[in-house]
């Protein structure tokens, strides 16, 4: 006779609920399209196909030759947060090294200023479409995430102003803005920025801002442009808090450095924030930003102008394609343009890859907002941009013969 029990089902242990309903990127989900392929143009991801200026990488170089392997304080070395705060200075008015703090990239940047403000039941405000990052991060706090959308019209990417005051309440606890606006590069204006801060002020509300790009910004022709910023008009002590990074205006992005601007109140807590997440930035990376601030000022340049070349002439020749509305963006490094067959545009954008080897980004990736759109890093040279663009052409002639 058989003795043999019955094996118990195992209920095997899952990530908490709030990571799980966490959205997977959908441009990853495009790019996975493409891995393996041969002669596939990416212009998905955000940045820039060019390498790191060489002093940048020589001043890492050196550090590392001298030594420059271990911790460091969790706010990042001295003379790294002096550049940073002089950076800050010169663009922004007087900021002291003691509201600054060097961080792990800038997506490591809103981690920490999110888990600072936000906690469980918290309601947070986002103005989108926007990158997923910034609206998926309070949600991994257990926060509620309200979305107002910008609006798109014949001028590009507006913000109803209406809309967004009505949603912040007294309840809410922070306002996420990102502007330069990843994916639209729509630009919050002074006026919209300085509505906002009152109204904020009044209610208590803190605001986030993502300033990555904006340096990035083609509405002033002055050389060292720079997009309005909340720290133009917000003491440095009130409830602001802005990230910033490397990534885009040095041509760092793999080198995963970034930096925020809080108030002084904050210091402390975030010092052990950081201390929890990654303890530091490395050090000799931190080197490379030291020289990329004191002597990077004629890369920004250049590659801004480069943009903005490039900008132009992707705007023009999209322009002469049937179906596809675009305008100039005002900032950041992308077009988000609305393109046949793009109500689903993550398998137009699957679509793209597979039948004429084009990466673009879904809309959808930046939320519901997004869907009907795609968004183009225009980051390179023109000849690229040219041999997408011939791709693009193909992939729609193709379409209407069929």
């Amino acid at each position: 006779m058989s003795t043999t029990s019955a094996v118990p089902s195992i209920d095997f242990p899952g990530a908490r609920d709030a990571v799980r309903d966490l959205r997977s990127s959908r441009i990853r989900e495009v790019a996975n399209e493409g891995l393996g392929k041969e002669n596939v143009l990416p212009f998905w991801f955000g940045e820039s196909d060019r390498v790191t200026p060489q002093f940048i990488r020589d001043a890492a170089c050196e550090a590392l030759s001298s030594g420059a392997t271990f911790y460091t304080h969790n706010l990042g070395i001295a003379p790294l947060r002096d550049a940073i705060a002089r950076h800050v200075s010169a663009l922004h008015g007087p900021t002291d090294v003691n509201h600054v703090a060097v961080t792990s990239a800038g997506v490591n940047a809103l981690m920490l200023a999110a888990q600072l403000i936000v906690g469980t039941g918290d309601h947070v405000v986002a103005i989108t479409p926007l990158w997923p990052n910034l609206v998926e991060i309070p949600k991994i706090l257990g926060a509620h995430v309200e979305t107002v959308s910008l609006e798109y019209g014949a001028t590009g990417w507006r913000l109803n102003m209406e809309k967004l005051l009505e949603a912040l309440t007294p309840a809410t606890k922070l306002l996420v803005v990102n502007s330069p606006n990843n994916p639209s590069g729509w630009v919050m204006s002074r006026d919209e920025q300085k509505t906002v801060l009152e109204h904020c002020r009044r209610h208590g509300i803190w605001i986030l801002a993502d300033e990555v790009y904006e340096r990035l910004y083609y509405g002033d022709d002055r050389p060292d442009a720079c997009a309005p910023s909340f720290l133009d008009i917000a003491s440095r002590d009130e409830r602001v808090v802005c990230a910033n990074s490397f990534s885009k205006s040095w041509l760092m992005t793999g080198w995963r450095l970034g930096w925020l601007v809080v108030p002084a109140t904050l210091m402390d807590d975030l010092g052990k924030l950081i201390e929890y997440n990654t303890s530091c930035a490395p050090s000799f990376v931190q080197h490379a930003g030291i020289a990329a601030l004191n002597d990077g000022g004629s890369t920004t340049r250049q590659f801004v102008r480069d943009l903005r070349t490039s900008r132009d002439y992707l705007v023009r020749s999209l322009e002469t394609l049937p179906g596809v509305s675009v305008t100039s963006p005002p900032g950041a490094m992308y077009l988000f343009f609305s393109l046949p067959g793009a109500a689903d545009s993550l398998a137009l954008c699957k679509s793209l890859v597979r039948e004429v080897g084009l990466g673009l980004a879904p809309g959808s990736a930046f939320g519901p907002e997004g869907e009907g759109y795609v968004r183009w890093c225009y980051a390179c040279d023109v000849a690229r941009i040219d041999a997408g663009l011939a791709r693009l052409r193909m992939f729609l002639e193709g379409r209407q013969l069929g």
